[in-house]
């Protein structure tokens, strides 16, 4: 049963993996990248393939490690999730590239949604009075900015890319064709 579980898991690491990466790098590509048709769909095929291998692998290395220690121990305890999750991310996700540069930065501003709620239900920080969502979004955008305008090195460079299509490109025009066909034009008239 555990065998199964751990080879469904692989699948399903790699559907998921494919389904959330192929549209995410169509339309990132499509917009923020240069290049032939060809190297444009060899580039969203390659993304996809690396986010749907290392998912899959993950979830396998995962369900494998827990199965294991889970056997050895006679029991699943709390801990093994932890270990098997740092195990599989070491090995799987510990390679600094973009698709899991993105995935980390993804799984940690989830985590720590998470944390600040399991820190109030479990009383260790009052529940607070208001609902602190707008001072965080305000923080959020705050730093973010800050960091793209006097320290943009340091932000990943899709979304240097993003941001740089949003705040800088906005300064940029000729005509009204710029506001309604062109963000910049290539050539100039």
């Amino acid at each position: 049963r555990a065998a199964l579980a751990v080879i469904k898991g692989f699948r399903n690491g790699a559907v998921y993996g494919a389904k959330i990466r192929a549209p995410h790098a169509l339309v990132m590509t499509f917009l923020f990248k240069s290049g032939s048709l060809k190297e444009k769909l060899k580039s969203i095929a390659q993304a996809t393939y690396t986010h749907s291998r290392n998912l899959a692998f993950f979830v396998f290395t995962y369900k494998g490690l827990m199965a294991l220690q889970a056997q050895l121990q006679g029991k699943k305890i709390p801990f093994h999730s932890f270990l098997a999750a740092c195990i599989g991310g070491w090995l799987v996700f510990g390679e600094n590239n973009p698709i899991n540069s993105q995935i980390i930065m993804y799984l940690l501003s989830r985590i720590l949604f998470g944390l600040s709620r399991l820190v109030v239900e479990k009383g260790y920080v009052p529940q607070p009075k208001q609902d602190p969502f707008p001072l965080v979004a305000a923080l959020i955008w705050g730093t973010v900015l800050w960091l793209f305008e006097y320290h943009r090195e340091t932000l990943q460079p899709s979304l240097q890319s993003s941001m740089t299509y949003l705040y800088d490109d906005s300064n940029v025009w000729h005509d009204v064709s710029d506001f309604l066909i062109y963000n910049k034009r290539t050539d100039s008239k």
